[in-house]
């Protein structure tokens, strides 16, 4: 839990912190929930939130939207630390969270790092919810799905929310240069493009490109007059980047990644670690890069190699454990096996064509006999009739069509002969001439 000393005053607040958002209208980003019309932003208006979990990256606002909830519903506001907390001190708050009930005020208690209670600190909060006594506000970089126990979860709404992009990061370090909060009552000469590299860098991270704007105008050029100047060595020297920086576009960001898909995906295992080396040098993070590989296992490799998939999974979970500098290793062994894997885009080819069918005709009905039949009402209407159950014949299959009626015959994953695809090639054809001949 928070608490506030004598010498919290004396100390001088970070730059995030003192910019901190005291409404909705100064909150950046995230419109998707808190935009005009949107559900939660008319949760929080009207005074009817109720229990619920901030799932997203570093940076991106999730304490300061639970702050602004509590002050827009006027609603006691407890801070409180999955990190140093235990079961006791989840036992103290509620019990002031009971006593505020009692005498008619709502209390928010606001859980930060939620994943990292164990499942007896998240069971302690269960009772506390379910009677009303509090209203849990829980955030999360990790997926709740997987980090909160379900009777927890089921009593909660997750809202999702996104990493800010570089222009509205970029709007964020311009407030802060004019806002006496921040630097309004001091003369900072700073590029626009400077602005645009800090973006880049904190990487939809609000709180990160603050601090680094603080850091690199505290280390600025003082000059007689009392203003600071920025430059872009200054820039490089706090946060230990050289002329790897991302432009302020964002162009080289795609130029550099698109750099890597294309080297893997010519089988070049040298110009793939090189362009790795240069996205992870100039500070991208580490999890992009590997979301992009896994993408590339199924889009570029495929059934070709069905080991791609498995590597890159395995080099995401390793940079989620470790971070950088140590991934970095993981990653260069999960692009060199793409580079170096037999090549094939069935798999893409296959869903863009299935794709184009469906968004042509989406309202193309499911065949009647491979519908589910759970009521007696819907076996009535034929609902599951003449299903053939593929393990009741010797084959292990049917001659049963399952595409809609209007799609019979459609052929849309056309198989390659790369690498292990050859395989599954020939079985795809052995299956389509052996149902063919069941309709002579």
């Amino acid at each position: 839990m928070d608490q506030m000393t004598l010498f919290d005053n004396m100390m001088p607040r970070p730059l995030a912190e003192r910019l901190r958002p005291r409404s909705l209208d100064e909150f950046a980003g995230q419109e998707h929930l808190i935009g005009e019309g949107k559900v939660l932003r008319n949760l929080i208006e009207k005074d009817m939130i109720s229990s619920m979990i901030f799932w997203g990256p570093p940076g991106v606002g999730k304490t300061t939207l639970a702050k602004i909830i509590a002050s827009t519903t006027k609603a006691k506001f407890i801070n409180f630390s999955a990190v140093t907390s235990g079961i006791k001190d989840i036992r103290t708050v509620m019990e002031r969270a009971e006593e505020n009930r009692r005498y008619g005020e709502k209390t928010i208690v606001f859980v930060d790092e939620i994943h990292r209670f164990n499942k007896a600190q998240q069971d302690a909060f269960l009772p506390f919810v379910e009677k009303g006594s509090i209203i849990l506000i829980g955030a999360t970089t990790e997926n709740p799905s997987f980090e909160v126990n379900g009777a927890l979860l089921s009593r909660c709404k997750v809202f999702v929310l996104k990493g800010l992009d570089a222009e509205a990061v970029k709007g964020l370090l311009s407030h802060a240069l004019k806002d006496p909060r921040g630097f309004g009552d001091q003369t900072v000469d700073i590029s626009d493009d400077i602005l645009y590299k800090i973006a880049n860098f904190s990487n939809g991270d609000a709180r990160t490109a603050l601090s680094t704007l603080e850091m690199v105008i505290l280390n600025g050029e003082l000059s007689s007059d009392g203003s600071v100047k920025v430059t872009d060595e200054i820039l490089e020297q706090c946060i230990s980047k050289k002329s790897l920086l991302y432009d302020k576009s964002g162009e080289e960001h795609y130029n550099l990644i698109s750099a890597l898909h294309k080297s893997m995906r010519n089988s070049d295992a040298d110009a793939s670690v090189y362009w790795l080396a240069r996205m992870l040098e100039a500070g991208e993070d580490p999890l992009y890069i590997a979301r992009r590989v896994t993408r590339f296992a199924s889009e570029d490799v495929g059934l070709a190699d069905t080991n791609a998939l498995n590597v890159a999974i395995n080099a995401y979970q390793a940079c989620h454990y470790i971070g950088m500098p140590e991934c970095s290793v993981h990653l260069t062994e999960a692009v060199v096996y793409m580079a170096l894997a037999p090549k094939s885009n069935a798999m893409e080819t296959a869903y863009m064509a299935a794709a184009k069918d469906a968004n042509e005709d989406l309202a193309d009905p499911v065949p009647l006999h491979i519908r589910n039949a759970p009521t007696r009402l819907m076996k009535e209407l034929d609902y599951g009739k003449g299903y053939q159950y593929a393990h009741d014949y010797e084959e292990k299959m049917t001659a049963m069509t399952c595409l809609p009626d209007s799609k019979k015959g459609r052929q849309y994953y056309r198989p390659t002969d790369q690498g292990n695809e050859k395989r599954f090639g020939e079985r795809y054809e052995a299956i389509r001439k052996w149902k063919e001949e069941q309709f002579p």
